[in-house]
């Protein structure tokens, strides 16, 4: 069963051997931020508004201007809310080497950070950044990771009551050294972070819904823990305080 009342508490850490992730925060409406690291790669997920405070607690500075590569679940403020600052602090440290950002295509919110940051800094840029446009959960790999991009069902209020409608997202499944960390970002019950999730070395599913009941916009508690107990180990996230 599932506890009746459950506050994580960040930061959340999970390492095997150089396969890290640290888990800087995790709250609705306010921000998620995500560190994942190997021997020889930094990758962001979610950067949410104070992104950059947290991984400066984390990383020196020549650390941080190695990242190599940002992964974006959706477009929601809460996940993409320190974009700005920490493509501009690349900048002003004097970042030579090319950023790739992963998004799910149709996310309009990158799109728009983009071009209104490139319309501002693009002269003075000191590296480049490299816009993927997630349209299929084709496996790909960056350094000694390998990258499962998956669906996952997220959806947000209408104007009208009981209306909903979709939101591009994205789960992603890191691999490294025969690990699997499993990230679902923010989605209701779906079968694609289940499979995802089911043997994953560590899994990260939030449990987002205000309610008990079923919701087409955030898994339950008990629809998380259902699914986290298929993984070896996972944490709870996104948890409203």
């Amino acid at each position: 069963m599932a506890p009746k009342k459950y506050t994580p508490k960040y930061p959340l850490v999970w390492q095997k051997d150089d396969f890290f992730i640290e888990i800087f925060c995790s709250i609705p409406n306010i921000a998620t931020g995500i560190l994942l690291s190997t021997e020889s790669s930094n990758f962001i997920i979610d950067p949410g508004d104070g992104i950059l405070r947290d991984l400066n607690k984390t990383l020196n500075p020549e650390d941080i201007l190695k990242i190599t590569d940002i992964f974006i679940s959706h477009g929601h403020h809460d996940h993409i809310g320190g974009v700005w600052s920490l493509l501009t602090y690349l900048s002003v440290m004097k970042k030579k080497t090319v950023l790739n950002i992963y998004f799910p295509k149709g996310c309009v919110e990158m799109e728009s950070i983009y071009t209104a940051f490139n319309q501002v800094y693009g002269n003075e840029l000191t590296y480049k950044i490299n816009l993927v446009r997630i349209s299929s959960s084709k496996p790909f790999r960056r350094k000694s990771v390998k990258i499962t991009p998956f669906f996952v069902n997220h959806k947000e209020p209408g104007s009208k009551k009981g209306e909903t409608f979709a939101v591009p997202s994205l789960g992603f499944k890191f691999i490294y050294n025969k690990k699997a960390i499993t990230y679902g970002g923010d989605t209701a019950y779906c079968k694609s972070l289940a499979e995802m999730s089911e043997n994953a070395d560590l899994a990260i599913l939030e449990a987002g819904a205000e309610f008990k009941e079923e919701t087409e916009l955030h898994m339950t508690m008990e629809q998380a823990v259902e699914i986290g107990e298929s993984a070896k180990e996972y944490f709870l996230v996104h948890v409203p305080e």
